[in-house]
């Protein structure tokens, strides 16, 4: 039954995610014609990574819209965005990662392939953590505000030149469906399907490289993550410090002892293993108290 309940959950989690990627990029007659929507809803931003130019995004990717602001000649201070943020992360802290986010999905989905070189993290996974706030300080807010071009415009770095959620549900689809933009390629788009490849192929070793050491979306909501509305506790009464949970947790987190790290994607994997059921949301703790 155990066993049955952990797939159960697994199987809902990867079909919100499904779900939600069509939801946030059901926009199809872009991808057979090799446009963009630039309708309404693009003034608004989704929860996850999702490239303004992919070809079937129907909102705004906060990142990205962060970027644009921050790079205008004419900038003004992105309440909206800033505000979105803050929100999101204030509400659900890094559960966007683990639930929502499409590129997310895509590594989870490369992981579950049987590859025989496994790993629970890299060489240097201590200090490849902090790549993301790195470039979360440097390529979206640092770089854009400060390298301009001769008229005051800065350029969006993060993702020009590192995206590969970008490139992959945007740059690849529009460049299949227009030969034009094919005759023009050069070594931007080079790096950026170099950068991509590596990642993809990463995700069959360790789970989600992108998210655990690049992504700057991460960075931000990974902040939240101890103070978020819907979070971890532990029941240190039940809990034994087994350590089913690490051994469980595919970003390796020794939940027992932080069940709100910076690095949890809120997949609940260590909430289903746990022998001692000492891991709970704290909603649902609340609710049945209230009871």
């Amino acid at each position: 039954m155990g066993k049955l309940l952990r797939r159960l959950r697994r199987y809902l989690r990867t079909a919100v995610q499904f779900c939600f990627t069509a939801l946030t990029n059901g926009y199809a007659a872009g991808f057979a014609r090799g446009t963009i929507w630039k309708g309404a809803s693009k003034q608004f931003c989704v929860p996850g990574l999702n490239c303004y130019s992919c070809p079937g995004a129907l909102g705004a990717c906060p990142i990205g819209s962060f970027q644009a602001v921050l790079s205008d000649r004419n900038y003004h201070f992105a309440f909206y965005v800033a505000g979105f943020l803050l929100v999101v992360g204030a509400l659900f802290g890094r559960f966007v990662c683990g639930w929502l986010c499409p590129f997310g999905l895509v590594q989870d989905l490369l992981h579950r392939i049987p590859f025989p070189l496994k790993r629970k993290k890299l060489p240097g996974d201590r200090w490849l953590k902090y790549l993301k706030y790195f470039i979360l300080v440097g390529f979206v807010v640092v770089l854009p505000l400060t390298v301009l071009d001769i008229v005051g415009q800065g350029k969006p770095w993060f993702c020009k030149y590192i995206c590969p959620s970008g490139t992959l549900f945007g740059g690849i689809p529009l460049l299949a469906a227009n030969p034009g933009l094919r005759a023009a390629l050069g070594w931007l788009f080079t790096w950026k399907a170099a950068l991509l490849v590596v990642l993809l192929v990463l995700s069959l070793v360790v789970c989600r490289p992108f998210c655990r050491y690049l992504c700057p979306l991460g960075a931000i909501y990974g902040l939240f993550n101890p103070i978020a509305f819907q979070r971890f506790s532990i029941d240190h009464s039940r809990c034994t410090s087994c350590g089913a949970c690490q051994k469980a947790c595919p970003m390796d987190i020794p939940v027992h002892q932080h069940p709100n790290s910076p690095d949890c994607i809120r997949c609940g994997v260590c909430r289903g293993t746990c022998p001692q059921d000492a891991i709970y949301w704290t909603i649902s703790r609340s609710r049945k108290k209230a009871q």
